[in-house]
């Protein structure tokens, strides 16, 4: 028997996505020490994180959401600007383009959000909209709406960024490095067991798995319903037109967003039908299964888009990426410290939001963690709201889909 290796740490993060290295800066910056990151794979950003297509929008139906993607946007931008690792962090702004009525009142419901919240946005017209786009055609869009400080980014030079980052301020990372137990002592966090034997002891676990979210909650006897739901979308052959400082496109009402991938376009959508992994069917041991390319759904998105891009919808699709983010009931995060398992705290079922809202996420941890009396909007993430009252698998994950289903759909 190989000898048993010790280490300590006041918080183990467990996983190396953008959530997890995220929160581990925001710790950092707000003063935490002794972290330790966790991640069973050989790199960080090796499972989830990397298959996002790194779109980032703070135009929101509430203002706690637009406040939240206002912070990662901010922080983006700085480490942008003033990191020595960038991000890849492309501030090309957004259009959002309605193609009903119902979705111009949204708009406008948006807009006053975003006022309140202090985001710059603004209605355009569509000669506007197509000296950014051009070779697009605008006169579908009954409204575009525009907002100047939204981008995209690189979910793998996010966390390289993070990394560099968090490790300046004394976090320090483990790779190859996968989580077997968490020992409980007095029913609160103790410690820390990897598959190789490594023993740390640790005042705080913090749970950013991804789509492992649910096997690492019961390893402190906790149910969460952290649902991988399946997204994919394309990239297609490269154009003489496409620049990569185009604005990023959604189009809500045919489930779809897109923007340059240097030269080509990247498509993608919500699936009108959407399929799920039951996190029973695998363990904390398994890698997910793999994902079929859909090719009717693929070809869909495109149908959906040619109102707008026409002939660009006919260019072949040069490569397919697929993924399982994780999604909740609810359609929120859980965030903060169970009040059943003190000391393990969550992270997880980021809806889609993993990479885009990594910072604000990590956020609203140091809130939850730090504050006496933290905002409604951080209390209503606990994952106390899933432990503390029975519920059913097969309707989370009905449920859980739907929120992938209706992403786009008015007041979402």
């Amino acid at each position: 028997m190989s000898d048993v290796h010790h280490d300590q740490a006041r918080i183990v993060i467990i996983g190396g996505g953008a959530v997890g290295t995220g929160v581990a800066l925001q710790l950092a910056e707000a003063g935490f020490t002794d972290i330790l990151l966790l991640e069973r794979e050989a790199s960080l950003c090796a499972v989830t994180s990397p298959q996002a297509a790194g779109l980032v929008g703070q135009v929101r139906s509430s203002l706690e959401r637009t406040k939240l993607a206002m912070w990662s946007v901010a922080t983006f931008a700085r480490l942008e600007r003033e990191g020595e690792v960038k991000p890849s962090w492309r501030q090309t702004g957004s259009l959002r383009l309605a193609q009903t009525q119902e979705r111009v009142a949204e708009f406008r419901r948006m807009m006053a959000v975003a006022e309140e919240a202090g985001l710059e946005v603004e209605l355009l017209d569509a000669p506007a909209a197509a000296r950014m786009w051009p070779h697009l055609d605008f006169e579908a869009a009954k409204a575009i709406l525009w907002c100047p400080s939204d981008g995209y980014l690189q979910p793998a030079d996010l966390v390289a960024a993070y990394q560099h980052e968090a490790r300046k301020r004394g976090v320090r990372f483990r790779t190859s490095s996968g989580v077997a137990a968490i020992r409980l002592k007095d029913g609160r966090v103790a410690g820390v067991t990897t598959r190789d034997g490594m023993e740390i002891a640790c005042e705080m676990v913090i749970n950013a798995a991804g789509a492992h979210g649910y096997h690492v909650g019961r390893l402190v006897g906790l149910d969460l319903p952290v649902i991988p739901v399946r997204h994919h979308y394309v990239i297609t052959t490269p154009t003489d037109w496409i620049r990569p400082d185009m604005p990023v496109l959604r189009m809500p009402d045919g489930t779809l967003y897109a923007r340059a991938d240097v030269n080509a376009l990247l498509i993608g959508g919500w699936e009108p039908e959407a399929m799920s992994l039951d996190p029973r069917s695998y363990t904390l041991n398994d890698r997910l299964p793999p994902i079929a390319e859909d090719w009717p759904v693929l070809a869909n998105f495109m149908e959906e888009f040619r109102p707008f891009g026409g002939p660009l919808c006919d260019q072949p699709v040069r490569h397919v990426f697929t993924g399982w983010p994780t999604f909740t009931p609810d359609g929120r995060f859980i965030i903060g410290e169970s009040s059943q398992v003190p000391g393990f705290v969550c992270a997880a079922g980021c809806n889609a939001h993993g990479v885009s809202g990594s910072a604000g996420i990590g956020r609203h941890v140091v809130e939850a963690l730090t504050e006496a009396n933290p905002s409604p909007y951080v209390k209503s993430l606990s994952p106390d709201r899933f432990t503390q009252a029975p519920w059913d698998f097969d309707e989370a994950r009905r449920r859980a889909q739907h929120v992938l289903e209706t992403y786009y759909h008015i007041g979402h």
